[in-house]
């Protein structure tokens, strides 16, 4: 009898298209471009000033997996800030400018990881470009040029009416230009909408006007249930494609939950090692537990765990033993019990009150055993 290799493997097997090619630029310890992984982002909602707040709130986003975090800058105070955010947080800060151009040179200064500039709503940031080129060249420090729908110059609205995906792309390559006039192109571009199809169809053509890497947004998203479906289906058509380098989920919720989001979108395209996943049915008339609660209790018990295992919660006849043997660790309950499957192969039968502390007992085990081969999480499937 043949030995078929049943759970996950140590990497993700397949991928989408090829990863569109573009330049390496470096945000703090971070790469971005080039070949290396997409990164995940999000924004701190502290006011910058209060430092103790922002750093806390940054500690608790890189505990969520962030790797850059962006800080807004509206004021002098903010920007005064910067300079004991950037000594003790823990991932890349990039200062998040607009309006007042004086603050890119004080963000710089402060030694944040980069800076982001939105040229349609900075007075005169044109004839500031030789300048601020010259001292983030000096310092090594990278520029986000980001464009966003709701603050488009108003000479690209009058040209095409409203905020389409040439316009945003127009601006952001003109923008580019003026840099690359000076020789600097240590850029990085988003071109950001509310809307996901234009936001799709404005980076489809930036991707193929420029080698610049890419940051992906869709702006002002909504709330988490909207933002995350907004967000996926963009990210998912352009991530796809090969086109996003670096993504940030833009939720009107906490920032960590964006955080969430972003790597689960990357995990389910296997742009990241799988950690925690909950697939779920909508169960039906065949399940004999409560599916709903028992995965929960489930992934609750397992949250944490940073081995790579893939768990099935299976509640019916039909699929049951079958997703439950392709599982490292699944359960086929039914008729108030379980099937308790290590493997591919039936280890015991329990009671259905015990379900739930044997899969936590048995994933702690096989965790045990594959101590330091690897650092995702439990991966949980739920089905009926």
């Amino acid at each position: 009898m043949t030995t078929v290799s049943l759970g996950m493997p140590a990497m993700p097997s397949q991928s989408l298209a090829p990863r569109r090619t573009s330049r390496q630029i470096m945000v703090g310890n971070v790469p971005v471009g080039g070949n290396a992984p997409v990164s995940v982002q999000s924004m701190t909602t502290t006011v910058t000033a209060d430092v103790d707040a922002t750093l806390q709130q940054i500690a608790q986003l890189t505990a969520a997996g962030c790797q850059i975090v962006r800080v807004a800058v509206p004021s002098q105070d903010d920007a005064e800030a910067l300079p004991g955010i950037v000594r003790k947080s823990q991932i890349p800060v990039i200062a998040d400018i607009h309006f007042q151009p004086r603050y890119v040179f004080t963000a710089i200064d402060a030694g944040c990881a980069a800076v982001r500039v939105n040229p349609g709503n900075i007075r005169q940031f044109d004839d500031k470009v030789k300048e601020i080129a010259r001292a983030a060249a000096g310092a090594g420090v990278p520029i986000r040029i980001g464009v966003n729908a709701g603050s488009l110059d108003n000479r690209l609205l009058e040209k095409y009416g409203r905020a389409t995906p040439e316009a945003l792309v127009e601006s952001a390559l003109w923008e580019c230009s003026l840099f690359e006039e000076h020789g600097f192109r240590d850029i990085k571009i988003s071109v950001k909408h509310n809307d996901p199809v234009v936001m799709v169809n404005a980076y489809r053509q930036l991707a193929s006007a420029c080698d610049y890497p890419l940051h992906l947004g869709v702006t002002e998203a909504g709330p988490a249930f909207q933002g995350t479906v907004k967000s996926a289906v963009a990210f998912g058509v352009l991530l796809a494609e090969g086109i996003g380098d670096t993504i940030r989920v833009s939720l009107s919720a906490p920032p960590t939950e964006e955080i969430k989001v972003g790597i689960q979108i990357l995990e389910s395209l296997n742009l990241r090692q799988r950690r925690l996943e909950i697939v779920s049915c909508p169960s039906c008339g065949r399940a004999q537990v409560d599916v709903y609660k028992l995965a929960a209790e489930v992934t609750a018990g397992l949250d944490g765990l940073t081995v790579p295992l893939r768990v099935a919660v299976m509640g019916c006849v039909v699929n049951g033993p079958g997703e439950a043997r392709e599982a490292d660790l699944g359960v086929a309950a039914g008729n108030g019990k379980g099937q308790i499957f290590v493997r591919g192969k039936v280890i015991k039968t329990v009671p259905e009150s015990r379900i739930v502390e044997t899969l936590i007992d048995e994933a702690l085990a096989l965790a045990g055993q594959m101590g330091g081969e690897g650092d995702p999480t439990v991966t949980v499937i739920a089905s009926k």
